[in-house]
């Protein structure tokens, strides 16, 4: 058994969308789709400082977890928001801090 399964199946997913999101890299990427307004089927790496199987690896992640979607056109792959995950993770970490953030216990910081 793995310690990650002793937690709440919540608890793990806000974990694994943390760790998904860990890299400024991708929320590069994230930030870029959201400002192109579009999908984009040309080159990340192309406005990303990164080479492109850097970019690529990085795509990879934030597809595993379903921020993006990648479908393939021709020899191109078209890149998308995926906005209901999104909504998703974001209620979830709203949840999350809403629930502590009501402690009772206060401190100076």
């Amino acid at each position: 058994m793995i310690k990650k399964d002793n937690f709440e199946k919540d608890l793990q997913e806000l974990a694994d969308f943390g760790k998904a999101i860990s890299h400024p890299a991708r929320l590069a990427i994230l930030k870029f789709l959201a400002e192109s307004n579009t999908c984009i089927s040309g080159d990340i790496s192309d406005h990303i400082p990164l080479s492109r199987t850097t970019v690529s690896q990085h795509l990879k992640e934030l597809k595993k977890i379903g921020l993006i979607k990648g479908e393939i056109d021709g020899l191109k792959v078209n890149y998308c928001l995926c906005n209901s995950t999104i909504s998703k993770y974001k209620q979830a970490f709203d949840f999350f801090f809403s629930e502590i953030e009501t402690s009772q216990i206060k401190c100076s910081c």
